[in-house]
C-alpha cells in the first residue's frame, strides 16, 4: 500500500496543479480578458482539459486509487474520504469520451462571452446556439454517469450537493410551497414603494470604498486576496492563500454592490478558514455547494441585513454619501434592505422571495434535462412560469432567462444549491446562538467571533467531509428545512 500511497501523492501534485491552471485561466477570462482574447484563449482549455483527463484515466493511477480504496480502513480520516471521491471522480472520468470532455471545455470558454453580449444587448438568440449545445452535452452526460441508483438529472445534483437528489429536493420545495408560498402571497400583495433617497445615484467608487471596509468588518484577510470587476460577482481562489472575489457597481443601485461584496466575502471567509493542511491535496476548500452557499447566504442575510450590524456601520456609509443619506434614518435604511417585493433578478430579490426563484430554475433544469423542454422555448417558458409564481411578466429577457450566467458554464445541477444552503444557514444561526449571542457580538465591529465559531464548526474541515456528515457534526442533527420557514416567517412577520 505505501507504493499506492506515494505514486498517488505524486500524481495528486499534477492534479492540483491542473487546478490551479484553470483558477487562473477562469478568473483572467472573467475580470481582464476581453471578448476576442477569451474566444481565441479557449482552445486552449480543450488541450489542458485533455491533458487533465488522460491524468485522472491513467492505469497506473487508476490502480493505486483501486489499491487505496480497497484498503481504505487503514488510512486516516481525511485521506480515506479523498481517495472514495477520487474513486468515484475516476469511474466517471473514464465513461465521458475523451473528445467530448475536451470539447466542452473549448465549448463553455467560448459561450461566457457570448453569453455577457446577450444579457447586454438583450438577445437570447445570440446566446441559444451555444446554451443548445451546453444542454445536449448535459443530457449525454447523464447517460454516460448513470447507475442502477443515480439516473437523469439526479446525476448533475449529485456533482454539486452529495447524497442530495430530486427526491429529497423536492420534499424540500414542497414543504416550501406549503408553508412559505402562501407567506409570500400575502406579504407581497401590496407592492412595495422605492423611497425617494433610494432612487438617486450613488459614486460608484464611493460604493467601491465602502465594499473594502466591509471586507475589514467581516475580517476577511486581504494579504491573502483581492477583489475586482467582473459582470456576474463571484468567489474563486486556490487553497487558503489565494482567494479572489469580484464585485459589480450600479449607480442606481447602491445597496447591490453592499450584498453583493458580503455574500462573496462570506464565500471567501470559508476557503480562507479551511485548515491550512489541506492545502495541497485535494480535499480543500468548501465540502459542497450547498454547504459553500450556507455560508454566502448567513452572511448577507442573517448578519447582513440585521439591526444589530447597521447599528454599527450605517454611519460610516452616511459619512460616505453624507449628501444621499443625510436625512435618512437608520429605521427607514433597514426598513429598505429589509423589504419585501416581486421583482424579477434573483441576485437582487429579498430574503423572503428569493427561494421562489430557484424553485423556478429547479423546475426548468429538469424538464431541459430531462427533454421536456427544448433551449428556443426557453424565454416563453420561464416568462410564463414567472408570472405564474410572481404574478409579474419580465419585460425582456435580460431580466428573465438570461440574467444568470450559470448556465453558460454548464453549471446545471447548482441552483437548487442556493436555497438549500439559505436554508442550512438558519439551521446553523439557532445552534450558534445556544453558544453566544450572535447579535450582541456584533457590537464589537467585526464578525470575528462569528467568524471563530463557523471555523471551528464548519470551514477548518474544508472538503475532507461530506457536508451532510459537517452539519451533523456542527450541530447533532440532520438538516430540516423548518429551521429555514421559521426564521423567515418569523421575521418577516414584524
Amino acid at each position: 500500500m505505501e507504493k499506492a500511497l506515494k505514486f498517488y501523492k505524486e500524481q495528486r501534485r499534477k492534479l492540483v496543479a491542473f487546478n490551479y491552471i484553470n483558477f487562473v485561466i477562469s478568473w483572467d477570462m472573467e475580470t481582464d480578458a476581453v471578448e476576442s482574447s477569451i474566444m481565441a484563449d479557449s482552445e486552449q482549455m480543450a488541450v489542458i482539459s485533455e491533458m487533465r483527463y488522460m491524468l485522472m484515466t491513467d492505469p497506473q493511477f487508476e490502480t493505486a486509487v483501486q489499491t487505496l480504496y480497497n484498503r481504505r480502513g487503514e488510512l486516516d480520516g481525511v485521506m480515506r474520504h479523498e481517495i472514495e471521491v477520487v474513486y468515484k471522480n475516476i469511474s466517471d472520468t473514464k465513461r465521458i469520451p475523451q473528445e467530448e470532455y475536451a470539447a466542452y471545455s473549448e465549448l463553455t470558454g467560448k459561450a461566457y462571452p457570448v453569453y455577457v453580449k446577450a444579457k447586454t444587448e438583450n438577445n437570447f438568440e445570440l446566446f441559444r446556439p451555444y446554451l443548445e449545445k451546453i444542454v445536449d452535452y448535459c443530457r449525454k452526460l447523464t447517460k454516460w454517469l448513470e447507475t442502477d441508483g443515480v439516473k437523469g438529472y439526479d446525476v448533475l445534483l449529485n456533482e454539486y450537493e452529495p447524497h442530495y437528489n430530486q427526491a429529497k429536493y423536492d420534499k424540500f420545495f414542497d414543504a416550501l410551497r406549503t408553508r412559505l408560498v402562501p407567506f409570500v402571497k400575502k406579504t407581497t400583495e401590496k407592492p412595495y414603494v422605492t423611497p425617494d433617497w433610494a432612487k438617486q445615484r450613488f459614486d460608484e467608487e464611493k460604493q467601491k470604498q465602502f465594499c473594502e471596509y466591509l471586507r475589514d468588518v467581516l475580517c476577511f484577510d486581504k494579504s491573502r486576496g483581492i477583489m475586482k470587476l467582473s459582470e456576474h460577482p463571484f468567489t474563486s481562489g486556490f487553497g487558503t492563500d489565494d482567494v479572489r472575489i469580484t464585485n459589480h457597481y450600479y449607480a442606481d443601485k447602491f445597496d447591490s454592490a453592499v450584498f453583493s461584496v458580503i455574500h462573496e466575502t462570506g464565500h471567501a471567509l470559508y476557503e480562507q478558514q479551511c485548515d491550512k493542511s489541506l492545502n495541497n491535496t485535494l480535499s480543500g476548500g468548501g465540502a459542497s455547494l450547498g454547504m459553500h452557499e450556507s455560508q454566502s447566504r448567513f452572511y448577507e442575510n442573517i448578519i447582513g441585513r440585521s439591526r444589530a450590524f447597521w447599528s454599527v456601520h450605517y454611519k460610516k456609509l452616511q459619512q460616505l454619501f453624507k449628501t444621499e443619506l443625510a436625512n435618512v434614518s437608520l429605521d427607514a435604511f433597514l426598513a429598505h434592505i429589509n423589504s419585501v417585493q416581486r421583482s424579477f433578478v434573483r441576485t437582487e430579490a429579498d430574503e423572503l422571495t428569493y427561494p421562489l426563484h430557484v424553485m423556478l430554475r429547479y423546475e426548468i433544469e429538469q424538464k431541459l434535462i430531462a427533454g421536456e423542454l427544448e433551449v428556443k422555448d426557453l424565454p416563453e417558458y420561464w416568462n410564463s412560469k414567472f408570472t405564474e409564481y410572481f404574478g409579474i411578466t419580465p419585460p425582456n429577457d435580460t431580466l428573465g432567462v438570461l440574467q444568470d450566467v450559470h448556465w453558460a458554464y454548464g453549471n446545471f445541477g447548482y441552483f437548487p444549491t442556493y436555497a438549500l444552503g439559505s436554508a442550512i444557514a438558519s439551521q446553523l444561526y439557532v445552534y450558534m446562538n445556544k453558544e453566544f449571542d450572535v447579535e450582541a457580538s456584533l457590537a464589537d465591529g467585526t464578525t470575528a467571533k462569528v467568524n471563530e465559531w463557523l471555523k471551528n464548526h464548519v470551514h477548518k474541515y474544508g472538503a475532507s467531509k461530506y457536508p451532510d456528515e459537517i452539519l451533523r457534526l456542527a450541530i447533532g442533527e440532520d438538516f430540516n428545512p423548518n429551521y429555514y420557514i421559521d426564521y423567515l416567517i418569523n421575521k418577516y412577520s414584524k
